[in-house]
C-alpha cells in the first residue's frame, strides 16, 4: 500500500468531492442543441475547464462573458443529483483545515451553491475560475491554491478526475491522484496521474504531524 506524505491537499470540485456530472451535462447539453453542436462533444469538452472557455471555442465571435452567465446561471438552477461523493465529506472532515482546499473550475457563486447542496464546507482559501487568469490545464490554478495555504505546489497533491485537471496539478509540479469517476484510467495515466483510484474507500488518513500522511490502495 503506497504512502504519501504532503504539506496539503488540492482537491477538485466535480467529480472529487461532489457527483454534478448529470446536472452539468443537461446543461450543456441543453446549450448544445440550442446552439445547433453536437452535445455528446459539447458535454466532454466542457468537463474539468471554465465554461468560457468552452463558449469561446464554439462561439468565437459572440459575447462570451453574457453567453457564459446564461450558462452559470442554468448550472445554479439545476441542482438535481447534485450529492456529495461517497467518502468526501469524512476525508475532508478528518483533515486539518488549514491543509487542504478546493480548486475548481466553477465560478465562485457556482461552485459555493453546488458545495451547500452537497453539504460539504466552503474552505476559507477556495480558488474558483473567478480567482485567477489563466484556468485549467494552466497551472496557475494549483499554483495560487498552494500559496495562499502557503505550501510550495510541489510539496501538495492534487486530486483529480480528468486530464485538464490533472496536466494542470502536474505543470504546478503537484504529484496527482486521479479519480476514475469521469473518466477513464488509461486517459487520467496518459495525462500524467501518479496515482489512479476509484473512490475515496482507497484513501487512509493517518496522521497531520508535520503534514500529511495517507495510505492509497490505487488501482495503479
Amino acid at each position: 500500500m503506497p504512502e504519501i506524505i504532503c504539506s496539503a491537499l488540492l482537491f477538485d470540485m466535480d467529480g472529487v468531492l461532489i457527483d454534478s456530472t448529470p446536472a452539468v451535462s443537461r446543461v450543456w447539453r441543453k446549450w448544445a442543441l440550442e446552439h445547433h453542436f453536437n452535445p455528446d462533444e459539447v458535454v466532454t469538452r466542457a468537463h474539468g475547464r471554465p465554461s468560457i472557455t468552452t463558449v469561446h471555442e464554439y462561439l468565437p465571435h459572440a459575447d462570451a462573458v453574457a453567453e457564459n452567465r446564461l450558462v452559470e446561471r442554468a448550472e445554479m438552477e439545476d441542482l438535481d443529483g447534485v450529492i456529495p461523493l461517497p467518502g468526501s465529506r469524512e476525508l475532508l472532515q478528518s483533515l486539518p483545515p488549514d491543509r487542504w482546499t478546493i480548486v475548481t473550475s466553477s465560478t465562485r457563486p457556482l461552485a459555493e451553491v453546488r458545495l451547500r447542496a452537497a453539504g460539504l464546507a466552503i474552505p476559507k482559501k477556495l480558488i474558483t475560475s473567478s480567482d485567477v487568469v489563466n484556468g485549467k490545464p494552466h497551472p496557475e490554478p494549483y499554483q495560487k491554491a498552494a500559496a495562499l495555504l502557503g505550501f510550495s505546489s510541489s510539496d501538495c497533491v492534487v486530486v483529480e478526475d480528468v486530464p485538464a485537471g490533472i496536466r494542470a496539478g502536474k505543470s504546478a509540479g503537484a504529484r496527482v491522484m486521479a479519480f476514475t469517476t469521469t473518466c477513464k484510467e488509461e486517459d487520467l495515466i496518459a495525462a500524467g496521474a501518479d496515482w489512479v483510484l476509484k473512490n475515496y474507500a482507497d484513501i487512509s488518513f493517518v496522521s497531520a504531524e508535520g503534514g500529511l500522511k495517507l495510505n492509497l490502495a490505487t488501482e495503479s
